[in-house]
């Protein structure tokens, strides 16, 4: 019986590195390895078998359909450089963006996902803040969500300008202490723990449930973001967002135990 050749990650950014295929054809007899086509959905190339490609469309095996990749320069006539590529740009293409500096990258690449998701998230907390403002709600809950919408400013900051996150507190306690009371809301605010958002609970508890929701899924994003195989070049970024988690939980709790006014 004959063995399969297995297509690796490896040999598809060697192959793909300059191009922006719409698919890929696997040949006959070969496989790609999971990580190969992770790296393929990932970059959003469709996967096509090399027996399922018919009479009608007779295309070599590999990369194909790709469009002209932008135009390369010489290094002294480049003002931008492609970050996977190392391709110097003298005018950046409309389907790349900044990294950091006068580094380009394209827009579906997971860290600008991430900050995506990090801009959609900032502009909840300050919608929330608007909505609670206008209704004369709780000054102090306004002053924890501007804590955490401080905070989410310093993450984006931080990543774009690959700084270390050094904040220590968030709605007044430390990491640990978010941790500790996150774990224990019955000790700390008579509230039981795992109680299940409910409407009756209120305009704001929803509101602040709703931003917990979204920290959790940039959380996500913050992770397949700053993923490199089995490492993560960012755990201080992600162990704030993971901390921020807590801190709307514990927010959420305060609200139920009344320390946010009536």
């Amino acid at each position: 019986m004959k063995r399969l050749k297995y297509i690796t990650e490896t040999a598809l950014r060697h192959e793909l590195h300059a191009i922006e295929p719409e698919s890929y054809v696997v040949p006959r007899g070969q496989k790609l390895t999971p990580a190969a086509r992770e790296y393929l959905q990932t970059r959003k190339i469709k996967i096509v078998p090399e027996e399922r490609q018919g009479k009608a469309n007779p295309c070599a095996a590999g990369a194909v359909n790709a469009p002209a990749a932008p135009a390369a320069v010489p290094a002294a006539a480049a003002k931008f450089v492609d970050y996977e590529t190392g391709a110097f740009y003298a005018e950046k293409p409309e389907h790349m963006t900044h990294l950091s500096g006068n580094l380009l990258v394209q827009k579906s690449h997971p860290r600008i996902l991430f900050r995506g998701r990090l801009d959609a998230l900032q502009a909840s907390v300050v919608l929330a803040q608007t909505e609670i403002s206008g209704r004369g709600g709780s000054e102090k809950l306004l002053e924890d969500l501007n804590d955490l919408l401080h905070a989410l400013r310093e993450v984006m900051r931080c990543d774009v300008l690959d700084e270390p996150f050094t904040l220590e507190t968030l709605i007044g306690l430390t990491h640990a202490g978010l941790r500790e009371q996150s774990h224990d809301p019955q000790r700390f605010f008579g509230v039981k723990a795992m109680t299940l958002p409910d409407y009756t609970m209120g305009r704001d508890f929803a509101l602040l449930n709703s931003l917990r929701a979204a920290v959790r899924e940039t959380e996500v994003a913050a992770a397949l973001a700053f993923r490199e195989g089995a490492k993560c070049t960012r755990e201080d970024l992600i162990e704030e967002l993971n901390r921020m988690s807590s801190a709307l939980h514990i927010m959420m709790c305060r609200y139920l135990a009344g320390q946010y006014g009536a």
